[in-house]
């Protein structure tokens, strides 16, 4: 698997933070008492993209890192909007740099597939960026696996290689385990999931009345509200409290524990809401709770869907 390490030369951590939030339901202050605790826990792997929060997460992070840059694996991803060309990814990493005040990040993203425009003009575009030593590695989020291969064989043809994957999986999301893990550990991609708290339904929050992604916004809601995973929420709530632990305590070491070595995206509003996830670094996960937490969702058929195989 490819090895992910900071300028300094260290390993990167387990856990990646995700500052989706930063600008955003995160003001600037909570933002950085946020970034201070995920330092203060070990975490030196950043993620944001270009659009988030109007720019503001970039900006933030970028003045957050300054002083210690070379102790953090920093990523950002472009072409969410506009598409995968030349014109576009160019455009967009120019952005990042000046929201990030960086000249050079670690991993760019793909942020997610563009079916119209060619795999070579995408990938001789980051290959250049790499090459001039703008980026470190090259990663793709929201892709599935047929596109990662497709993709994959172009950049190899052009002298470089996918080294990231970004992939949404979870408790109540595990279509990835299908064939983006596999076709990762084959291919020797990182796997850096989000959302492994499910738009935070895996909390327990909603089942309380709390409010979030899932309340405020109709894609989380589209996307995590539906009956067997609002199930699979409480069941694991129940399970945490009898083992005297948060919930998302459990969501996220549950990620963590998958054979593939996957280092999830953790992210939070404050600090407050931040300190489960960030507990699960220190989590003892063993098989056999492993297998009980999993067998509280649905586990997806295998590929070739021969379930008596399975």
């Amino acid at each position: 698997m490819t090895d992910l390490t900071t300028r300094s030369g260290a390993a990167v951590s387990r856990l990646t933070f995700g500052t989706m939030q930063f600008g955003g339901t995160a003001d600037a202050d909570e933002s950085r008492a946020m970034f201070d605790a995920a330092r203060a826990a070990g975490i030196t792997h950043f993620d944001t993209a270009v659009g988030y929060t109007g720019g503001a997460s970039e900006t933030l992070l970028g003045r957050f890192i300054k002083a210690t840059r070379d102790d953090i694996y920093l990523a950002t991803k472009v072409g969410y909007r506009g598409g995968a060309s030349r014109e576009n990814i160019t455009r967009h990493f120019d952005t990042c740099r000046k929201q990030l005040n960086e000249d050079a990040v670690d991993l760019l993203y793909m942020h997610r597939f563009d079916p119209n425009t060619p795999l070579e003009e995408t990938f001789s575009t980051l290959a250049e960026l790499q090459s001039t030593g703008a980026i470190r590695h090259i990663g793709v989020s929201n892709y599935a696996a047929w596109q990662v291969m497709k993709a994959q064989a172009v950049a190899q043809s052009l002298g470089t290689r996918i080294d990231v994957i970004q992939p949404m999986h979870s408790l109540v999301k595990r279509q990835a385990e299908v064939e983006i893990f596999p076709m990762a550990q084959d291919q020797d991609i990182q796997i850096i999931p989000y959302s492994p708290l499910g738009g935070g339904l895996l909390t327990g929050k909603y089942a309380s009345g709390g409010t979030g992604r899932l309340t405020e916004d109709e894609r989380y809601k589209a996307r995590y509200d539906q009956a067997w995973m609002h199930d699979t929420a409480q069941a694991l709530s129940t399970l945490a409290e009898t083992l005297g632990v948060a919930p998302a305590t459990l969501a996220v070491a549950w990620v963590m524990a998958h054979p593939a070595r996957p280092a999830p995206i953790i992210s939070a509003r404050s600090v407050a809401q931040l300190q489960p996830s960030l507990a699960a670094q220190r989590f003892d996960m063993s098989p056999a709770l492993y297998a009980q937490i999993t067998a509280l969702s649905v586990s997806p058929a295998p590929a070739t869907d021969r379930l008596e195989e399975a």
